[in-house]
């Protein structure tokens, strides 16, 4: 009786205590525009919606929603439950009030009073809500207060509104928009009766079990007098209790491109990014169909990245998986992979650039035994034949191994290694006797993003330069330095445009022939684990790579047959309205006639000084290169010598004016020049040359072997 009392002279202060103070709530206007929902927006070039991206965990909520875009009977079984006489008082329902406390004297039973617009001065103001099991007394005096300010502030139409938009259902879901989408998939205003009972219910009980649940929706089902069929309503409770729920984003075209954007910022952020939407969609379509087509040859993922090339701006990038559980986890343009022959077109560019050989110059396609620490090295070309003397156009041109792998004995792992370096490709950390000859082939590790950004060197006359996702990022004003000439860029970029040249491998019909002006090459790593196709035109550059996340091999998928399709599509798209136009030749190159090893009479490209008849220009490398010993090299004592008198000579070969150091062990030599001698050590050694800066332009590793004694 005491609880009685106490509880009734509550309801008699509320009911007559009214000061006319105006409690301290937002308007409208400062609720719905405050309003953040749980998702970021990503916004392509021109301003359309890209992605939608989760980035705050606390609870799920999606965009306001109008009154007039809710169902109708969700809003009446809403207020049914929650607030029958919500449109005929002021915002207190004191005979809902006496009711209760009826309850409490007759039965025990506690009952709620709480009308909506109370409901919502509680979801307004955080102090008002529950801190035990009920308010305390100054609370339920302060929510009163609460709700009948709002009642005079707010109309009835925007207090109902802002009630379904901030009120919690079930869990992490706030507002009918993320519990209609999470729990039945459908927007607010397709909601059903039967599922309107369910939401309704879940206000009041959003823990509820099935059972209880059930019960609760069949009563306001008949207090409100609807036809939905215990059947029908139980079949809708176990649909909604068995399901999964999530929420699906309704635009998901660049789900890595907004984790990365999104990363630490805060909810509510839009992003305007480099993407164009409309080619971000069709590169993922073009990529999914090729990836279809080849999942017969164990072929499930793919990566495709476009970019411009005079402004380094992303436009697409794409990711495909047919593996639902991988998809959109896995970055296919960021994850290192083998690079294949893809590195063969940097490769001659140093060459040439150091004037190593001109793109007329021959070279040796026949079985070539290399020393390496394991034993003998013996590379293969693809196709599995020897070709004999073929020009270096040819040679790349048709991708072929043997000639490469001669190539790079020529110019140096290390003095590769460091164009590869300055090209953005990162992670090659080892020195070049690591890698070895067979780098020309593609045994670095390198990504689809480094790869492309490379031949949009390439592209760009040798000049090198950041990409970037973001549209407001300023470009770089500062030029960078050339990682190649524009000469030596220009004619290997007229290589890889060269489709006679391309055909000793892959014949005049291939995917890789355009109807205008484009430079691709393609690539295939060991066990066909990873197959790439990359090229350019005067304005885009396109990377695709198509193969499996796991590392497992395809089965009888190459370059032409894999990532090219997609590359070629990509490539026609972009210039559907202007076809690529070949790019003009710099100063510093000319064409003339030379004399070919079957003895026809053709025209090439060839730097200043290096064409046939020309003074010959200093040769020399791009950097200083070890000569002797040979990287792996094993170095045998002679027993019947003494120590002292037995001498190794270091040779180096540079260029005049060349400075540089000796390194022995990572211990500096006392001698300098281009050969040093060494009283010989048995074990295994590792020599580098370093320049006036102390960086190492080349080393090798060799193993000296034998008894020593006086």
């Amino acid at each position: 009786m005491k609880r009685f009392l106490k509880y009734l002279l509550s309801i008699l202060a509320i009911a007559f205590w009214w000061t006319g103070s105006v409690y301290a709530l937002p308007s409208y206007e400062e609720v719905r525009s405050g309003f953040i929902k749980s998702d970021s927006l990503l916004l392509d070039r021109n301003g359309n919606v890209l992605h939608e991206l989760r980035t705050d965990k606390t609870g799920r909520r999606l965009d306001w929603t109008a009154l007039a875009d809710i169902s109708p009977s969700l809003v009446a079984a809403v207020v049914a439950s929650e607030d029958a006489r919500f449109f005929r008082h002021a915002g207190v329902d004191y005979r809902a009030i006496g009711s209760a406390a009826l309850s409490l004297i007759t039965s025990g039973h506690k009952r709620g009073a709480s009308t909506i617009t109370m409901q919502l001065a509680s979801l307004l103001d955080k102090s008002l809500q529950n801190k035990k099991e009920r308010r305390t007394l100054s609370q339920k005096i302060r929510q009163i207060n609460a709700a009948r300010d709002l009642e005079t502030r707010w109309s009835k139409n925007r207090i109902l509104e802002a009630y379904l938009n901030l009120v919690s259902f079930r869990g992490e879901y706030q507002g009918v928009a993320a519990a209609s989408r999470g729990f039945f998939g459908r927007d607010p205003h397709g909601l059903t009766q039967s599922q309107s009972l369910v939401l309704a219910s879940l206000i009041r009980a959003p823990n509820a079990t099935a059972d209880l649940l059930n019960k609760r929706a069949i009563q306001l089902n008949a207090q409100l007098g609807w036809t939905v069929s215990p059947r029908q309503m139980l079949s809708e409770i176990n649909s909604f209790y068995s399901g999964i729920h999530q929420i699906r984003p309704r635009i998901a075209l660049a789900p890595h491109v907004a984790r990365q954007l999104f990363k630490d910022k805060a909810a509510k952020a839009v992003n305007v990014c480099t993407l164009d939407g409309a080619l971000q969609k069709y590169a993922m379509e073009t990529l999914s169909q090729q990836i279809a087509a080849l999942a017969g040859q164990n072929v499930q993922e793919g990566a495709v990245l476009v970019l411009h090339n005079s402004t380094g701006e992303v436009l697409a990038y794409a990711n495909y998986s047919n593996r639902p559980h991988v998809s959109g986890y896995v970055d296919g343009v960021l994850a290192k992979r083998q690079a294949g022959s893809t590195l063969k077109p940097f490769l001659y560019t140093t060459a040439l650039d150091a004037r190593l050989l001109t793109a007329a110059s021959l070279l040796d396609d026949s079985p070539l035994d290399v020393t390496v620490a394991g034993g003998i090295y013996q590379p293969d070309n693809y196709d599995l034949a020897y070709h004999g003397p073929v020009s270096a156009r040819d040679a790349l041109a048709s991708s072929l191994n043997i000639p490469a792998v001669r190539v790079l004995s020529m110019v140096g792992a290390e003095s590769f290694l460091q164009r590869l370096r300055r090209l953005g490709i990162k992670g090659l950390d080892e020195s070049g006797d690591f890698y070895g000859l067979s780098l020309a082939l593609g045994s670095a590790d390198v990504t689809l993003w480094e790869l492309t950004n490379a031949y949009r060197t390439l592209a760009n006359s040798g000049r090198w330069s950041e990409v970037r996702l973001m549209k407001e990022a300023s470009a770089q004003k500062t030029p960078y330095p050339n990682v190649f000439s524009p000469q030596a860029a220009f004619i290997i970029s007229d290589i890889l445009s060269d489709r006679k040249a391309r055909s000793l491998t892959f014949g005049l019909e291939n995917p890789l022939a355009t109807r205008f002006w484009t430079a691709v090459k393609t690539g295939t790593s060991k066990d066909m684990r990873d197959n790439w196709c990359i090229g350019f035109s005067n304005r885009y550059t396109v990377g695709v790579w198509v193969g499996n996340y796991s590392g497992e091999p395809m089965w009888n998928v190459s370059g032409i047959t894999g990532a090219a399709p997609v590359w070629t599509t990509i490539m026609n798209d972009l210039h559907r309205e202007k076809p690529g136009i070949r790019p003009a030749a710099p100063k510093g190159i000319r064409k003339a006639h030379f004399r070919t090893a079957a003895g026809s009479d053709e025209e090439e490209w060839f730097l200043a000084r290096t064409e046939p008849g020309a003074a010959p220009a200093v040769p020399g490398h791009a950097t200083p290169r070890i000569v002797y010993p040979p990287s792996g090299a094993i170095l045998a004592l002679d027993p019947d010598i003494p120590p002292s008198v037995q001498k190794v000579f270091f040779t180096a070969e540079t260029r005049e004016g060349d400075s540089l150091h000796w390194m022995l062990n990572s211990v500096p030599l006392e001698t300098t020049g281009k050969s040093v001698s060494w009283t010989p050590v048995t074990g295994r050694h590792s020599l580098a040359i370093v320049n006036p800066e102390n960086k190492i332009v080349d080393a090798v590793t060799f193993e000296v072997r034998g008894h020593q004694k006086e």
